[in-house]
This record gives structure tokens, C-alpha cells and sequence, in this order.
């Protein structure tokens, strides 16, 4: 009787380990993961930097998710998604295993045109498009190279293939540029304010083009995100005497 005793307890102590260590890891999983709160006149928004060009908001109890990509964390201890939004059809930015983690019956997929034979059925804006959701205003804006691509005269993004998009909260706007480069577009925006930019080579940006359109349409708030290697301090240096922008580097490699 005391060794079949002694047996339960062994079992009901090792399921109690693999509980603890499950809610151990899922605490470092979503620890690890850097936010910000942004305060618009309709709540805050919390906005979580996952990393490359992968970002989490949510507002009024309305979770978005950016680009996801399930190489950059453990999508199925992260909240699951009312709205995804895919900028372009490149791998890195459309992950079909992070989708299905993520995705509910009811989640609202946006995306560009080329986005659709990967991942049917959800809804395609082109550049210029609008579309509400819930308390959101989303403005899809267009997104390529003007410079860089595989070999001249080729982009490695293409004008029209791809969606940078403005996202209404309240009183804040925020514009998720996607992979771009600083596009005469880009640089006529108006009222942003927080932008999160590209900047690595050879896919998008320099930190002199980053620069460039920020001294152009000058956001409030900047995240350069999407960034590999490239030296954040170059960017900060090229912009130390940009007045009404604060830059904010966090992990978004």
C-alpha cells in the first residue's frame, strides 16, 4: 500500500513539475518580448516589438498582429489574433505556421494581392485601399525599392506588389512601412505619429534613407525596425539634431 502510495506521489510530483516548467516558459516566452503603451484619446494602445518586421498591438481589446514569423517567438503562448496583417509575400512576412497558430474562426486577414496563393481567403487591399475594423482605420500605402534589387533595373520589391499600412487609434497614427524604401509616398505622409521603418541592406533601407524620409514627413515617434546588422547609433547620429522626433531603438532585428 505504501509503495502504490509512494508511486501516486512520484507521478502527481512529476505532473506538477511539467506544469511548473510549462508556466515557467510560457512567463519567459512573453517576457522576453519588449512593449510600449501609447495613450490616444480612446485608451492605450500596448504595442509589442517581436522582432525583424513582426509586431503585436492591441487596443480596446482588439489584438493585431503584424507580419508574423514563427521563427521569432512561440505564437501559441501569445494572444490570438482578431486582425493579421500581411505587408508582402516573402517568407519572412507571411508564415503560414504562424498564421495557423494565431488564427481564430473569425480572424480578418489583410494582405496584398500576392499574398493570395499562399495564404487564400482573406481580403486584398491594393495601395490607397481603406478598410474598418472594430475601432480601427487601416490605409493600405505603397511599399518597394527605388534603388536596390537582385540586379539593375530589377526591385527587389516591386511598386504595387506590396502594402506599408496607416493604422488609426483614437487620435494616433501609426504607419508600419513594410519592406521600402523611402519612396516619394513615404515622404508626403502627413499626421503620423509613430512610424516604425525598414532599415537593412540590400532589401530596403540605408540609415541615410531612413533619415532622409523622416527629416521629410517627420513622425513623432520613430522605430526603426527590421534592421539585422545595421548600426541603430548611425541613425541616431544622422538624426541627433532632428527636432519634434524621438527615436526609439528596441529589439527588432
Amino acid at each position: 500500500m505504501k509503495k502504490l502510495l509512494q508511486i501516486k506521489m512520484n507521478i502527481l510530483n512529476s505532473l506538477l513539475l511539467v506544469i511548473l516548467l510549462y508556466i515557467s516558459f510560457n512567463m519567459q516566452a512573453q517576457g522576453i518580448l519588449e512593449k510600449d503603451v501609447i495613450n490616444t484619446t480612446e485608451g492605450p494602445a500596448e504595442i509589442t516589438f517581436i522582432g525583424h518586421g513582426t509586431l503585436m498591438i492591441v487596443f480596446q481589446g482588439k489584438v493585431v498582429h503584424v507580419d508574423p514569423a514563427s521563427e521569432l517567438t512561440d505564437y501559441s503562448v501569445l494572444p490570438k489574433a482578431d486582425l493579421i496583417l500581411i505587408t508582402h509575400e516573402h517568407g519572412d512576412h507571411l508564415d503560414l505556421k504562424a498564421i495557423q497558430t494565431i488564427k481564430k474562426d473569425n480572424t480578418k486577414i489583410y494582405y496584398s494581392e500576392k499574398c493570395v496563393s499562399s495564404l487564400p481567403g482573406g481580403t486584398v487591399m491594393h495601395n490607397g485601399d481603406i478598410q474598418l475594423f472594430g475601432p480601427f482605420k487601416i490605409e493600405a500605402v505603397p511599399a518597394y525599392n527605388l534603388v536596390n534589387g537582385p540586379k539593375s533595373g530589377t526591385a527587389y520589391h516591386k511598386k504595387g506588389d506590396g502594402n506599408g499600412y496607416i493604422l488609426t487609434l483614437g487620435n494616433k497614427r501609426v504607419y508600419i512601412g513594410g519592406d521600402t524604401e523611402n519612396t516619394p509616398e513615404m515622404k508626403a505622409l502627413k499626421n503620423i505619429d509613430i512610424a516604425f521603418l525598414p532599415m537593412n541592406l540590400p532589401y530596403t533601407m540605408t540609415p541615410e534613407m531612413v533619415a532622409d524620409a523622416v527629416k521629410a514627413f517627420k513622425p513623432k515617434i520613430l522605430y526603426p525596425y527590421h534592421y539585422g546588422e545595421t548600426d541603430t547609433q548611425k541613425l541616431l547620429d544622422l538624426l541627433k539634431d532632428q527636432k519634434g522626433t524621438e527615436i526609439r531603438i528596441r529589439k527588432m532585428k
